[in-house]
């Protein structure tokens, strides 16, 4: 696995690369890459960070696995290529949005328009063998990304989390919750959109607080 990062978090992420974990995990992708089918495409496996650079990160929103389906994932949280059918959470994500700011339901799937404007859309595993969901967990890209978030709340200040479901505020409880805003609901999957998710009013609340921080607001 070929690590180009984008130099800002390339700065803060740096001794992460040289430990025993990251040596394994490294290990264990190329060996996937090789022998099966697994996305995203190894070009994206960092676009979330290529896109999202530390220092200009606003939000975050905190996935678990990517895409495992063909096409689908493309390096960024609930976002798929374009041209792909548009999967069901993040078709809610989008009914909130319209609920929310009346924003219109998009009839594609890519986020690369979020990332480009300070979301961080971070899978907590950032590969996936093909149709296996959560083949590539407990293999270390758990450690890398809790020290993602572990840096952006020690680092940074008036961040907006928005942390989805049960895996993603577990995830989420090393955030000092006295320097940023942590949003928590019930994830948008269709099984649990309708227990919270749906009329949880975050996109508006992410706004209204990055505007009170002196912050450009989130174009959604």
């Amino acid at each position: 696995m070929n690590v180009k990062i984008e130099p800002s978090w390339k700065q803060v992420l740096e001794p992460e690369f040289d430990k025993d974990y990251f040596a394994s995990l490294t290990s264990f992708v190329k060996k996937e890459y090789n022998s099966s089918t697994v996305y995203p495409p190894p070009k994206f496996i960092f676009k979330a960070f290529e896109l999202t650079p530390f220092d200009q990160v606003k939000v975050v929103i905190l996935g678990q696995d990517p895409y495992h389906g063909e096409q689908q994932a493309n390096g960024l949280a609930f976002s798929v290529n374009p041209g792909v059918r548009v999967p069901p959470s993040l078709l809610n994500i989008y009914k909130e949005l319209h609920r929310d700011l009346n924003k219109p339901i998009p009839k594609q799937g890519d986020l690369t328009s979020w990332a480009n404007q300070g979301v961080l859309l971070l899978n907590a595993t950032l590969t996936v063998e093909a149709n296996k969901a959560g083949s590539h967990q407990n293999k270390g890209w758990e450690q890398f990304t809790d020290t993602v978030i572990k840096a952006l709340s020690d680092k940074k200040q008036g961040l907006v989390f928005m942390l989805w479901g049960r895996y993603a505020q577990n995830k989420g409880q090393v955030i000092d919750e006295s320097k940023h805003l942590v949003l928590k609901t019930t994830h948008p999957s269709p099984l649990s959109a309708h227990q919270g998710f749906l009329g949880c009013s975050h996109f508006s609340q992410c706004n209204t607080y990055l505007l009170l921080n002196g912050e450009q607001p989130i174009e959604w």
